[in-house]
């Protein structure tokens, strides 16, 4: 039974869902790489301080966990390399971008905390190069070139491309 396990894909396949749910049936604790990246007004860490406080919240799960999220240009291969199993929800953006425009109006309307307090806005989300829609759209058209061949001969991966596999997957694990 895989007890570290690397969850990865676009924002809107289902990371931080996936993450928790696989973690309680795992019995180990679920690390959400967004809280450990996102500081007080989006401030983000050097990639120094991002991989200490990554390998930190590791080093105290030693028994296993569940951590889900990207962030490779500051990661480089730490997590990939620590895990026993790769998931990547590999979902296709017409599951993805109706998941994203929901969860982000959810958020915007209700003025959800995020991660040390940060709130997404609509003029962050709608009027800015910023926005997660640009950003998920870049992402996919990169993972689609490149993880591939970085993950494809892996035999820790496991590449989940539907919901029903997601849940088939999930279901197979306890």
């Amino acid at each position: 039974m895989p007890r570290k396990i690397c969850v990865k894909g676009i924002s809107g396949a289902g990371k931080s869902t996936f993450g928790v749910e696989l973690a309680g049936r795992l019995n180990v604790p679920c690390i959400e790489l967004d809280a450990l990246h996102h500081g007080p007004n989006w401030s983000a860490p050097t990639p120094e301080a991002f991989r200490a406080r990554v390998r930190e919240a590791m080093d105290a799960s030693p028994e296993g966990w569940v951590i889900d999220g990207n962030y490779d240009s500051k990661l480089g291969d730490m997590v990939v390399d620590a895990a026993d199993t790769i998931v990547w929800l590999d979902l296709p953006p017409r599951t993805t971008f109706p998941r994203l425009w929901r969860r982000t109006i959810h958020r915007i309307r209700n003025r959800t905390e995020l991660w040390s307090g940060n709130r997404e806005t609509w003029r962050d989300q709608f009027a800015s190069r910023e926005t997660i829609f640009y950003w998920t759209i870049r992402a996919h058209i990169r993972h689609q070139r490149q993880w591939p061949s970085r993950f494809g001969a892996d035999p820790r991966l496991v590449r989940l491309r539907s919901d029903a596999e997601v849940r088939r997957w999930l279901d197979e694990q306890g």
